[in-house]
Parts: C-alpha cells; sequence; structure tokens
C-alpha cells in the first residue's frame, strides 16, 4: 500500500494521503538530550523540516525553541503518527515523544 506523505505551506503542515494531520504551533515533549540541556524539552514547534517513514511509523524532524531554556534548533527524527490498515493514527504528541527507531 503506498501512502503519500508531504510538507505543506512552507513547513506549516504535514498531509498523509493529501489531509493535513500533523500542524506548527504546537508544544512537544521529547528525549534527546543532545538538543537541550532541559531532562525534558518544551519544545514549541515552528516549522516541519522533513517527514518520512520508518517501517509503519511516520517520523518527522522539526524546527522550534525550547521554551525552558531558549535553546532553538532542529530535532531529530521523531514520531508523529502510524499507518495502520491503510488509515493514519495520531501518535499523542502531548506525551513525550521518544526518538524513532526499528519497529
Amino acid at each position: 500500500m503506498t501512502v503519500a506523505l508531504r510538507v505543506l505551506d512552507d513547513g506549516a503542515w504535514i498531509s498523509v494521503n493529501d489531509d493535513r494531520k500533523v500542524s506548527v504551533s504546537e508544544l512537544w515533549r521529547f528525549v534527546d538530550p543532545d538538543f537541550c540541556r532541559c531532562e525534558l524539552p518544551d519544545f514549541v514547534v515552528e516549522g516541519i523540516v522533513d517527514v518520512g517513514v520508518e517501517g509503519r511509523t511516520i517520523e518527522t524532524r522539526v524546527y522550534g525553541q525550547c521554551i525552558a531554556c531558549g535553546e532553538k534548533g532542529t530535532t531529530g527524527w521523531l514520531p508523529v503518527g502510524k499507518i495502520l490498515d491503510g488509515e493514519y493514527v495520531d501518535i499523542d504528541r502531548e506525551g513525550v515523544l521518544k526518538p524513532a527507531g526499528p519497529e
């Protein structure tokens, strides 16, 4: 099964099969000791840099800023959703995201 993934509107959205699913201006928490000194960054997503797939997991690299310490930059690959039975299923980005890896 083929799934179309695109970054739309100059990095404002991730589109899955021509349906907008993930947007900027969200607050994410993720595990990445190389990003900033915060144990769990409170990261405001300002732009989507890239989108890809690892197995059934949709991953993205995003640009933004940790609101706790002020560090700005681009994240590593983070999971944002999965494709199950041909449908997109959101990953709760209000929880703690762990870097993407093999399933």
